[in-house]
């Protein structure tokens, strides 16, 4: 594990994770020349704590540890870093933070679990503020409120460069897992980014992505044509998020079949929100809803 150089002043150190979920790993980046940024110091992980504090010279120091969210293969690491360096941990919240109202209720009534796995200690030395910007020497970081894919997530940009965390990926779509996950934010924090100008998005697992606008366009079709497809099959019979899954989902790998039901499950909860659909009988991760 050693750093890349993508461009002046920006390294990409990738932790040895690798899943389904993950692709090669969880990318942490280094931002500055003296006064280093880290984003995404990644998960638990001895080897990659020596790897970033490794690739910091004998004239820089880490002064910032930012995180896009605190999912487990994101934000775990960061208390060790911090401890190693003395640099403040930096995010929007704890991982209970920014749920809106339908989600805490979903929350409270024990519709929670599946996706990635929330890192339930983590807590920032700092909460940021949402268009807040950091400077350090050589640097300007802006803080970017981005829930979707989690209600704590967070872009950052600077200098044309957007770190997009888990919210858009080149190589997959994200994961919105309810009550974390919630779609109707995810599509709007996507058309905030379209109004953006930035040239490439760095995201947290895999390569670089060249079009920002035009993949934010292919995430929100994309989420168009699943809703298109659940509401047809609903329309044909009430289902369970289960069985909507392995009928609009033919073509993944098994084991990311649970993934993609919590990604279905997120839909019936926005079409309940907007009266397109209904739970047969309360709501429930397991039970079957229908179309209004």
């Amino acid at each position: 594990m050693t750093a890349v150089q993508l461009e002046p002043g920006l390294r990409r150190i990738t932790a040895p994770n690798p899943s389904p979920m993950t692709l090669e790993g969880t990318n942490t980046f280094l931002v500055g020349q003296r006064d280093l940024a880290v984003i995404d110091p990644g998960p638990l992980s001895d080897s990659h704590l020596a790897a970033i504090l490794a690739a910091v010279g004998h004239d820089q120091r880490i002064s910032h540890i930012l995180v896009t969210h605190s999912h487990l293969d994101h934000s775990p690491l960061a208390r060790a870093l911090s401890r190693a360096t003395g640099a403040p941990v930096l995010a929007a919240g704890d991982s209970a933070w920014g749920r809106s109202p339908a989600m805490q209720a979903l929350a409270d009534e024990g519709l929670i679990g599946g996706g990635e796995g929330v890192d339930p200690d983590f807590a920032p030395d700092r909460a940021l503020a949402d268009g807040e910007v950091l400077e350090a020497d050589g640097w300007q970081i802006e803080v970017l409120h981005t829930p979707g894919h989690m209600a704590n997530h967070v872009s950052f940009a600077s200098n044309g460069v957007l770190f997009s965390g888990d919210l858009v990926m080149g190589w997959s779509t994200s994961l919105i897992s309810p009550p974390d996950g919630d779609l109707t934010a995810f599509r709007n924090s996507l058309d905030r980014l379209l109004a953006r100008t930035d040239r490439v998005y760095h995201p947290a697992h895999g390569e670089p992505v060249t079009d920002p606008a035009g993949r934010c366009r292919e995430l929100l079709d994309h989420r168009a044509g699943r809703e298109r497809q659940i509401l047809a099959a609903l329309a044909e019979a009430p289902a369970t998020p289960a069985a909507l899954t392995a009928r609009i989902y033919t073509d993944i790998d098994a084991r990311l079949l649970p993934v993609a039901e919590r990604n279905v499950l997120a839909h019936l909860i926005d079409l309940v929100e907007r009266k397109l659909a209904e739970p047969a009988n309360s709501l429930s991760a397991t039970g079957q809803f229908r179309a209004l």
